[in-house]
C-alpha cells in the first residue's frame, strides 16, 4: 500500500505539472497579445518609424526604370510586319474565312508564309518561328514546337497539291465549259489576291493584270491539251 501510494501521487503530480505548463504557456501567450494590443501610442509610433526607416532602401513606387530591360525577342522578329493588318483579329474568324474559301486553316496559312520568309540556306528556322509565333502573327496566341511548325507546313503543302490535282482534273475532264472555268479562275484569283494583300503584299494593277494573263494562258494550254487527249481516246 505504501509503495502504491507514492506511485499514484507521482503520476498525479506529473499530470498536474503538465496541465500547469500548458496553463503557463497560455497565460504567457495571452500576456503577449495584451502587451501588443495595449502598447502605448508612443511605442507604436516608434515601431512604425523604425519600420519606415527600414523601407528607405526599397525602390520608390511608380518611378520608371531608367535602364529598361533588353527584349528577348530577336530584332528580325520585332521588325516583321507581314500580318500587321490583322491586329486584333481573332483566330476563329480568320479560320472561318479560310474554311469557306480554301482547304487550308489559319494555322497552316500563317506558318506556310513564315516558313517562306524565314528560310535560310540550310533550311527553315522552325524553332525561331515556333517560339515567337504570337509576336509574328497577331491571331496566333500560343507558341509551337519545331515539330508542330513542320507538321503545319507539311499539311499546307499536301493540301495545295491535292487541291491542284482536283482543279486540273476538273478542268481537263470536260465537266466545266470554257466560260465556267474562267469564272472559277477569276474567283480563285480574287481570294488569292486578298490573302496576299492581308499579308502586306502591295499588288499594283500592272502586277495583277500580268498574273491574270499568265494564269489564263496556262489554262488555255490545259484546255487545249485536254481536248487533244479526249480526241485521241475517241479514235
Amino acid at each position: 500500500m505504501d509503495e502504491d501510494g507514492p506511485k499514484v501521487s507521482t503520476e498525479s503530480d506529473r499530470s498536474n505539472g503538465t496541465n500547469a505548463d500548458t496553463e503557463i504557456d497560455g497565460e504567457s501567450a495571452g500576456e503577449q497579445r495584451q502587451t501588443v494590443a495595449g502598447s502605448s501610442p508612443t511605442e507604436q509610433s516608434s515601431s512604425e518609424d523604425q519600420a519606415r526607416a527600414g523601407d528607405d532602401t526599397d525602390p520608390l513606387p511608380n518611378v520608371p526604370d531608367t535602364e529598361p530591360e533588353e527584349s528577348d525577342v530577336p530584332e528580325d522578329i520585332q521588325k516583321y510586319a507581314r500580318f500587321k493588318k490583322m491586329d486584333g483579329a481573332q483566330y476563329d474568324r480568320v479560320n472561318e474565312f479560310l474554311r469557306d474559301r480554301t482547304y487550308i486553316t489559319a494555322r497552316e496559312w500563317a506558318i506556310a508564309r513564315l516558313c517562306s520568309d524565314f528560310r535560310t540556306e540550310t533550311g527553315v528556322e522552325m524553332t525561331k518561328i515556333g517560339e515567337n509565333l504570337p509576336e509574328l502573327v497577331p491571331f496566333m496566341t500560343d507558341t509551337y514546337t519545331p515539330q508542330a511548325v513542320n507538321q503545319a507546313r507539311s499539311s499546307f503543302e499536301d493540301k495545295v497539291r491535292t487541291a491542284g490535282a482536283t482543279f486540273l482534273y476538273g478542268a481537263m475532264c470536260d465537266f466545266f465549259t470554257a466560260e465556267e472555268l474562267d469564272d472559277v479562275m477569276y474567283e480563285s484569283t480574287e481570294v488569292a489576291k486578298f490573302l496576299l494583300e492581308v499579308e502586306g503584299v502591295d499588288l499594283s494593277v500592272e502586277d495583277e493584270l500580268e498574273a491574270e494573263e499568265r494564269i489564263s494562258s496556262v489554262m488555255r494550254e490545259v484546255r487545249e491539251a485536254s481536248e487533244e487527249l479526249r480526241e485521241q481516246e475517241d479514235e
